[in-house]
């Protein structure tokens, strides 16, 4: 399955869910066996990890943004162009950082921990936006 490209489609069906627990990004030099990591990237700095921050607490790893994770459901495209966009664009205009994290079948998205319901109410909005403009509701 490729995953829907068309923009007005994915703003409209994004329905965003809140991922229990909060993340925080640390840096190390590798992954230590056995510690789950949600997502890696790998820097001319260290290897940046998404872990869960009870393991980055007990590892003692230093950390300095804690946030929730928000995935959109929508199946998108690797290829499709505009959602990260129009995303961060949303969440820019009600003040809110945003990480993203592209997988193979959803987007994820990284927010404050503080403004966890301003983001999801943000989104709505979009994504209601987008069904009203594009007939789907």
């Amino acid at each position: 399955m490729s995953g829907e490209s068309d923009l007005s489609v994915l703003l409209a069906s994004m329905a965003p869910r809140i991922r229990p627990g909060v993340f925080v990004f640390a840096t190390l030099e590798r992954v230590p066996e056995g510690v789950g990591v949600e997502a890696t990237v790998r820097e001319p700095d260290g290897l940046s990890v998404v872990v869960a921050r009870d393991i980055a607490d007990a590892a003692g790893w230093d950390y300095d943004f804690e946030a929730a994770w928000i995935i959109l459901e929508v199946h998108s495209a690797l290829d499709a162009v505009g959602l990260t966009a129009a995303v961060s664009t949303a969440l820019a205009d009600e003040g809110i950082s945003c990480n993203v994290i592209a997988g193979r079948f959803h987007d994820h998205l990284l927010v404050p921990v503080g403004r966890t319901d301003d983001a999801l109410a943000g989104l709505r909005r979009l994504s209601a936006r987008a069904t009203t403009s594009t007939g789907r509701g």
